[in-house]
């Protein structure tokens, strides 16, 4: 798969398109990608932002659920006013019910000021519950208070707020097992799951993989006073067949890492951590052995056989010049396997 050429869609921004004609709406900001499976999700991302009914995004950790809360944020009426996140999973159970609803001065040990909650801070704006299956079940009966009658006490007080908040969770756990197990309560989950939408993961989306690859190829340059403008077609093509389980968010570290190590305009990827995580582009590459010495002699064919230094193989892979020569041979990589091929490279955009 050759890499795509991608355009600014306007100064001083970091939202790309597909086309120099094409790009997405201020309130899809930081959302890339053209496939169909992304697509279905904005459209019911514009079908539900106008109302103010709950949202419950599932999918798998690292499909970029939050952005999906932003946009739906940013396209209803509450967009001027707060948008309040808080990661359920990240917040030790004690002090999680505490986070959500505040508390009073002397509450508890350690509490010496009046906090408010999220629930508080968020009113009349939109509140992002992230993994909410990780919420504990003694909480929960006050979380499904909250939600549906917009109301709470905090920890110490007596006294019921009343808010106007927007609940959308999300979460990458199976709700309905959960409840099968007795780890969730079904009420809360009905009334979450107002309107779910599903996030697909990146292998469902893998022609988004260039896109995302050019993009934060130049975020990352940007950030680092870097100027990338090739990146060869052997990198590109074993990241666009690579499985990502940690989705968007492990593909988007690995360019990052790819970044850093790019010391000229040429992009210089460590394929081979990819070689034990790669699925085989066709049934003859039915094993790691044949993936590692496939992407080691596309590296040397693109460095036209230089081993080491500036522009060689090993640099291009991330390897001492010694751990590609124990490679090779391990493979029975031999010099005429990739002396007589020529170099293709993909430029990217000055």
């Amino acid at each position: 798969m050759p890499s795509r050429v991608l355009n600014e869609c306007e100064p001083g921004s970091e939202q790309l398109c597909a086309e120099s004609d094409t790009c997405f709406d201020a309130c899809f900001e930081d959302i890339v990608g053209k496939s169909r499976s992304l697509q279905r999700v904005l459209e019911q991302v514009t079908i539900v932002a106008p109302t103010d009914s709950t949202v419950l995004l599932h999918g798998d950790t690292g499909t970029g659920k939050e952005l999906i809360a932003r946009a739906i944020h940013n396209l209803s009426s509450r967009r001027d006013r707060a948008f309040v996140r808080m990661n359920c999973a990240a917040i030790p159970s004690g002090l999680l019910e505490s986070e959500l609803f505040g508390h009073e001065k002397g509450a508890f040990t350690g509490a010496l000021l009046q906090k408010k909650g999220r629930f508080e801070l968020a009113d009349k704006g939109s509140l992002f519950l992230d993994e909410i299956g990780d919420i504990s079940l003694e909480l929960q009966p006050k979380l499904l208070r909250a939600v549906q009658e917009q109301e709470f006490e905090r920890l110490g007080s007596v006294r019921t707020i009343q808010v106007d908040v927007r609940i959308i969770a999300a979460t990458h756990r199976t709700l309905p097992d959960m409840i099968r197990d007795g780890k969730f309560r079904e009420d809360l989950f009905y009334r979450l799951n107002v309107f779910p939408i599903h996030v697909p993961p990146l292998r469902e989306r893998t022609e988004d993989i260039p896109l995302l690859v050019h993009y934060f190829v130049s975020v990352f340059s940007r950030k680092m006073g870097k100027i990338i403008r090739v990146i060869p077609d052997q990198v590109m093509n074993a990241i666009a067949r690579c499985p990502w389980p940690g989705n968007i968010r492990e593909l988007k570290n690995f360019i990052e890492r790819s970044v850093i190590l790019s010391r000229g305009d040429v992009l210089t990827a460590p394929l081979s951590e990819l070689s034990t995580n790669c699925v085989p582009a066709s049934p003859g590459e039915h094993t790691l052995h044949h993936m590692e010495r496939n992407i080691i002699l596309s590296a040397l064919r693109s460095a036209e056989g230089k081993l080491a230094g500036r522009g060689g193989a090993a640099e291009m892979l991330g390897l001492k010049r010694t751990t590609l020569q124990r490679k090779m041979q391990r493979l029975g990589i031999e010099k005429v396997d990739y002396a007589s091929n020529e170099t293709r490279q993909n430029p990217l955009p000055n």
